[in-house]
């Protein structure tokens, strides 16, 4: 398998990653409101951010995340299912990072939730 070096990548990631969400009874309920479709773009460009240094992204992922009422076995979940899709479609360094970010992502949030 090849690496997750692209953008089309990334696009490619984020639609196979969020169709698992949004398909997962423990997660789906903390997106059914949002349009997906809308919402693709941003999702895009944060892993873009994170993977390849794209600038321009500003939206305090933290911030957003704090306000939903999830718990530690959602991020857990979301964790597994990240990972899963990643090691479905890619391998390699870019791919690495991509798990790293994700983990210290939801331990951050999770850690600042009450």
């Amino acid at each position: 398998m090849r690496d997750l070096s692209t953008k089309a990548d990334t696009t490619f990631f984020v639609a196979a990653f969020y169709k698992k969400v949004l398909e997962d009874a423990a997660l789906s309920p903390f997106f059914e409101h949002i349009d997906f479709e809308k919402h693709k773009p941003r999702m895009e460009h944060f892993w873009n951010f994170v993977l390849f240094d794209e600038g321009g992204y500003i939206t305090n992922v933290t911030a957003v995340h704090v306000a939903m009422p999830l718990k530690k076995q959602h991020f857990e979940r979301w964790i597994m299912l990240f990972n899963q899709t990643l090691d479905a479609h890619f391998a390699g360094e870019n791919t690495e990072k991509a798990k790293q970010r994700a983990a210290l992502m939801a331990w951050t949030i999770s850690s600042k939730m009450a």
